[in-house]
């Protein structure tokens, strides 16, 4: 068996033309969509994907302001711009780039955004909302996820379903969308007991560690005929991989995702999905992704 690459870079082009209709459809009614993203400080990593989410919003019409703020940035100042953009009726998304520096308390410089221009997700209203299957805005990994997953048909109800994070970005919140379609979830973590013995169960194995060469996940870990999601992202030697030893997984896996090219573009172009979805419900518009007849 080799498995079939499920190809994120390929369905997020196709999902952004989709969007880039969406837009303009929204522009003729009058409502420029927005987007702000804010960065505190220098990393290089974040400013890479901040660049890559603003260059994705050009690509679907999406109007896009970057704020970058120093290091030494306080709660308070950061608070107050998260503010004046919650009131800013011009901006329909806020995105607040992590990691923050270490002196800044995330949760609380993301419960200060309004759960209608999170479009991350992230706030504990939105959380909670996606727990009773309640919000638009869910998180832009799970959420391209579970799009994938979709896209190559593959059965989700009553499948048994692994994932190996438990982070409010990608596992919680893909724990609770695998549920809601009929999946049983098992989340597994840095405490997990013979993890092995978990992820040979799995007819969906999504690991998301981030850790290699630490952790790497193997052919034996995988069963035969499953369907195996990277998230994972690691630098090692010069080379962008994921957690997955691509080449023996991909003899015993149905589908895999390749890294690069996976499961990240979908992530920026759920972020793009979001903002627009955002917008709608702030103007009370209602633009189809297919012209109505």
């Amino acid at each position: 068996m080799t498995a079939i690459p499920m190809d994120g870079k390929a369905l997020a082009a196709t999902i952004e033309s989709r969007l880039k209709e969406d837009s303009a459809r929204m522009i003729q009614a009058g409502v420029q969509p927005t987007l702000a993203t804010i960065l505190v400080g220098n990393d290089p990593a974040s400013k890479v994907y901040v660049s890559s989410k603003h260059k994705a919003a050009a690509r679907v019409g999406i109007s896009s302001r970057s704020l970058t703020l120093p290091e030494e940035t306080s709660e308070s100042e950061l608070r107050s711009l998260i503010s004046t953009l919650n009131a800013d009726r011009n901006v329909n998304g806020i995105l607040l780039q992590l990691p923050l520096p270490g002196h800044l308390d995330e949760m609380r410089m993301i419960e200060s955004i309004e759960p209608g221009k999170d479009v991350d997700g992230l706030t504990t209203t939105n959380a909670g909302r996606l727990v009773y299957g309640q919000t638009d805005m869910i998180p832009c990994t799970p959420r391209g996820i579970m799009e994938i997953l979709h896209h190559y048909r593959i059965p989700i109800g009553s499948s048994r379903a692994v994932i190996i994070n438990r982070s409010t970005l990608v596992g919680k919140p893909l724990y609770n969308l695998l549920l809601h379609e009929d999946a049983t979830v098992t989340v597994c973590h840095s405490k997990s007991k013979d993890l092995a013995s978990l992820t040979r169960e799995a007819d969906i194995l999504v690991t998301a560690v981030g850790r290699r060469p630490q952790f790497v996940v193997t052919a034996d870990m995988v069963k035969e005929g499953a369907v195996v999601v990277d998230v994972a992202m690691n630098r090692v030697d010069g080379k962008l991989l994921g957690d997955v030893e691509y080449g023996e997984v991909s003899q015993k896996a149905s589908h895999v995702t390749p890294v690069p090219g996976g499961v990240g573009p979908m992530t920026v172009v759920m972020l793009m999905q979001n903002t627009l979805l955002a917008a709608e419900k702030q103007n009370r518009l209602l633009v189809p992704s297919v012209p109505q007849p």
